[in-house]
C-alpha cells in the first residue's frame, strides 16, 4: 500500500474513483473532499490528501488532517476526514491496509506529534464501524450534529 500526492497527473483518476451505490449515502465524492481540503487549507488547517495505490494501481483516496491542539480539538491529533476504496477494488482488504498505513503515517509524526488518531462515521455504516473497531478505535461518546459518531485510537 502506497500513499502518493495528488498531482495534475493523477487528479482526474482520483476524482473518478467511486464507492458502491449503497455506500454513497455514507461518503461524499472525492471531488467534493478535495474542494473541502482546498478551503480548509486556505483557512489555515493542516490538511493531508493522498491517492492510495496498490501495486502501482490507484485503488482509493484518503484525506486527513493534523491539529496541534491549539485548533479544533483539546489535544494534538491526526484525523481521517475521508477514506474510500473504489468499488472495483473492495473486498480485498485494501481498506484495512489503508487505515493501517494512515495509523503508521500518524505515528511517524510528519506534521507534528499527536496523542490520537480521530475519525467519525455514521452509526449505520456497520462495515466502517467494524473495520475501525478491529483496528483499535474506540467510540468517544461524542456525536456530531450530522449524527456521525466520533472514535479515536491512542498513539
Amino acid at each position: 500500500m502506497e500513499f502518493r500526492k495528488i498531482t495534475w497527473d493523477n487528479f482526474i483518476e482520483c476524482i473518478e474513483l467511486q464507492v458502491t451505490e449503497e455506500q454513497q449515502r455514507f461518503i461524499s465524492s472525492n471531488q467534493h473532499a478535495l474542494a473541502e481540503a482546498y478551503i480548509a487549507a486556505d483557512e489555515g488547517q493542516d490538511i493531508i490528501t493522498f491517492a492510495v495505490y496498490k501495486d502501482g494501481t490507484m485503488v482509493g483516496f484518503i484525506m486527513m488532517y493534523y491539529d496541534d491542539g491549539d485548533g479544533h480539538y483539546e489535544h494534538s491529533s491526526y484525523g481521517v476526514f475521508k477514506m474510500m476504496i473504489d468499488k472495483r477494488y473492495q473486498g480485498k482488504g485494501y481498506g484495512r491496509e489503508t487505515m493501517i498505513k494512515a495509523i503508521d503515517f500518524s505515528r511517524s509524526s510528519p506534521h507534528g506529534k499527536a496523542r490520537v488518531v480521530e475519525l467519525t462515521y455514521k452509526p449505520e455504516n456497520v462495515v466502517a464501524k467494524n473495520l475501525y473497531t478491529s483496528l483499535g478505535f474506540v467510540e468517544t461518546g461524542d456525536v456530531l450534529e450530522c449524527g456521525e459518531v466520533n472514535a479515536e485510537l491512542k498513539l
